[in-house]
């Protein structure tokens, strides 16, 4: 028999610790985040579904993203045991400087239009983290703008080849002029992908007021309060737009472009150059020689074509193929400190992360991008330790392997 008692009142006061109530719903939402995954659904509760779907899915069925989440569950660390990991440093060089985490903030389209703090908030959060912010071509902040709100920080310009050449070339003097130490140049988009999510939700730059964006205004007030007290939508490359994502890119971007275009940016551009979209060796080699100082492995999110190859997967054969002759970097369905180590083993100096950061802008503008890479900054010192790896630098492909 099970013999009981009343507790006494010193043995359950030491249990009874009572939260303080914090009063600022930013600060209280923000606290529940444990990982990416939970600023995603605080996120998806905070703007308006056209809004979150835009930031949350890929093209057509969303193979190509699913398959690039997969990949990362499917790797498999390999620790070594009893090793001093009392101190562990994730920093690495990228483009010859020191970068405190293998982490890019990657370019993204309308990040305004997540939060009204948008690309401000972005850059402010990766100077403090010391990591290199890329801001995109179709951002809603101008490259002026955030040159001067955080002048120290590692700032890198996003370009798409423009039917109009004079325009990219205003755009690449103006990057130079404001200091931009690379040029990213993004090689995937000839035509926009089908992001039917997108066309569903009807969704336009800016947001129209429709019947059905009235009633989610109604879900969502103070998005949309943010949304029109504030500055209207201006963008980094363009004055203005009505209209479709995809009746932009038909509009703006260039199908005939050629490597031949890629000469032509190298010869224009004299910083570091970055080339994002590389999905096969031969692409791989053939934008080396051309002189990129880095290339990206990436297919764009899966938001461009759907089952095209998976970064993580195709990553070792080109860092075989060219990975001494130039940096890569990876990009796609990476939700975790796990999922940058998981890449960096297998070859990557560093990642670029887009959706885990605008989750966090989502949740609690610049905030919530803290929070974001807080998390992944504490998930890839705790891997480190758990591997038994003091440095980003021991990290490698006999650490890493996917099943």
């Amino acid at each position: 028999m099970t013999t009981r008692r009343l507790p006494r009142w010193s043995e359950l006061k030491t249990l009874i610790r009572p939260q303080p109530i914090q009063l600022n719903p930013v600060t209280r939402r923000l606290s529940k985040a444990v990982t990416i995954n939970d600023l995603r659904q605080i996120a998806r509760r905070q703007v308006p579904k056209a809004v979150f779907d835009y930031v949350d899915g890929a093209a057509e069925e969303e193979i190509s993203l699913q398959r690039a989440r997969e990949a990362f569950r499917r790797v498999e660390f390999l620790p070594s045991i009893l090793q001093d990991v009392s101190k562990v440093d994730t920093s690495t060089t990228i483009l010859g400087k020191r970068s405190e985490l293998p982490l890019i903030f990657a370019p993204t389209g309308f990040t305004r239009m997540m939060n009204h703090e948008g690309e401000i908030a972005v850059g402010k959060v990766a100077n403090r983290a010391g990591i290199p912010y890329a801001i995109s071509t179709m951002g809603t902040t101008s490259l002026e703008v955030l040159a001067e709100t955080v002048p120290n920080a590692r700032r890198w310009f996003q370009l798409y080849l423009w039917k109009d050449r004079a325009a990219s070339r205003d755009l690449i003097a103006r990057a130079a002029a404001a200091g931009y130490e690379a040029l990213v140049l993004t090689v995937d988009t000839p035509i926009a992908g089908s992001r039917q999510r997108d066309v569903r939700n009807g969704l336009t730059i800016p947001p129209a007021l429709t019947l059905k964006t009235m009633f989610d205004s109604a879900l969502h007030p103070e998005w949309w309060i943010n949304m029109f007290t504030t500055e209207p939508l201006s963008f980094a490359s363009l004055n203005s737009w009505n209209g479709t994502v995809a009746e932009l890119v038909a509009v703006m971007f260039d199908p005939s472009a050629s490597f031949a275009d890629l000469e032509w940016l190298r010869n224009e551009w004299k910083g570091s150059l970055v080339v994002k979209g590389i999905q096969n060796i031969a692409d791989a080699k053939k934008t080396t020689e051309l002189g990129a100082d880095a290339i990206v492995v990436s297919n764009h999110g899966g938001r461009q074509l759907d089952r095209a190859p998976t970064p993580l997967e195709q990553l070792p054969r080109i860092v075989e193929a060219v990975g001494d002759k130039t940096e890569i970097y990876l990009d796609g369905g990476i939700l975790s400190g796990a999922d940058i180590l998981a890449a960096v083993g297998l070859g990557a100096r560093a990642c670029m992360v887009g959706r885990a950061y605008l989750y966090g802008l989502m949740a609690g503008g610049e905030r919530g991008v803290q929070r974001a890479t807080d998390i992944l900054s504490i998930e890839m010192h705790k891997t480190l330790q758990l591997l038994g790896i003091k440095s980003i630098s021991e990290l490698n492909a006999e650490r890493v392997r996917i099943k």
